[in-house]
């Protein structure tokens, strides 16, 4: 007797979707419903956890350049601050020339002077990306350890050269009037300009998911990943893909510069190495090169900080170490750990 022959599958069969795990996603509403009874009031719980949510999403603008180049180009860019100080310095330049703007009382002035900002510290910051990629990345591709040497390198001359330039003072970045103050929805006070991040950052990483998933350039980059001998031999150039993948990840750096500013309304050369040890943080819970990981990461690192801040402000200045020891002890991947690492 022959063995019956398994059925062959359709042509038009469709491929089965990985299912996506939300255990992070609660693990985020379960953060917030148990700093709820903490705080002990419901108006200031609101605006704790609309703060946090607004400085989460401002470090994940920061983190998303940095998680976008290790992810899909394999290198650990520890001068990834000095795009963040250049983007949060150029938008002093632009904001202080645009004083009529902001000084006027139309809010769509203000408005425009901010956006205008925030697209000369892309543009600016994105071409440093791309003399970054050329003359300190482009001779270690590959080579993790030299990486890490030569962009930390890359970022201390950075960080001088932006003391040359604009001094090794403090600068301030004031919020235009149409930023400030808060809305008030019953006894809580939530800021104007924490709404307006929170847009931004929810901005951001809708067009990251879709340039990524849903477009040509984002399969080629990920099938050049995967198999960069393969899509060459079909006609393109993989390595053009990767220094636009770079240029991009430098330009989110410097948005998320301004927005970091702004939320200080103070800029020093140092705020690219300030901030860079919490860009690590978040992205090691996310889980290395994940886009999503490092988005629920910042919300995380966001409201653990606002939360304990209130509760406990001796604490606060640690609480986004222990976050990241225990989701490491629980994920130690990460919480969407990319599988090809």
């Amino acid at each position: 007797m022959t063995a019956a022959a398994s059925p062959a599958p359709s042509a038009g069969a469709a491929v089965p979707r990985q299912r996506l795990d939300t255990r992070p996603l609660w693990g985020l509403v379960a953060l917030a419903a148990l700093a709820w009874p903490l705080v002990g009031s419901g108006s200031t719980w609101l605006t704790l956890t609309v703060a946090g949510l607004a400085m989460g999403l401002i470090i994940f603008v920061i983190a998303s350049g940095l998680t976008l180049v290790f992810g899909l180009m394999d290198v650990l860019n520890f001068g990834h601050g000095v795009f963040i100080a250049v983007g949060a310095f150029v938008a002093t330049s632009v904001m202080a020339g645009m004083a009529d703007w902001t000084g006027s009382a139309s809010a769509l002035a203000h408005l425009g002077a901010v956006f205008a900002a925030m697209l000369a510290a892309m543009a600016v910051a994105g071409a440093l990306g791309w003399a970054f990629e050329r003359v300190v990345v482009r001779p270690v591709y590959g080579q993790h350890l030299k990486q890490i040497l030569i962009t930390m390198g890359g970022m201390i001359v950075g960080e001088e050269l932006i003391k040359v330039i604009w001094g090794p003072a403090q600068i301030p970045l004031p919020l235009p009037a149409a930023l400030q103050g808060a809305w008030l929805w019953g006894d809580a006070a939530i800021e104007v300009y924490r709404l307006f991040a929170v847009g931004i950052g929810a901005l951001v990483f809708i067009a990251l998911l879709l340039v990524l998933n849903r477009t040509k350039v984002g399969l080629l980059v990920r099938a050049g990943v995967q198999d960069r001998e393969m899509v060459e031999s079909l006609g393109y150039r993989v390595r053009r893909l990767f220094v636009g993948v770079f240029v991009a990840g430098s330009a989110l750096a410097g948005l998320g510069g301004v927005l970091w500013g702004l939320y200080q309304q103070s800029v020093v050369p140092q705020i690219g190495a300030q901030v860079n040890t919490l860009i690590f943080i978040v992205i090691i819970i996310g889980g290395l090169g994940s886009t999503l990981g490092c988005f629920v990461g910042a919300l995380a690192v966001g409201l653990v900080a606002n939360y304990t801040g209130f509760l406990a402000p001796k604490v606060a200045l640690f609480s986004t170490i222990g976050l990241m020891v225990a989701v490491l002890l629980w994920r130690p991947q990460g919480l969407y750990p990319v599988a090809s690492r």
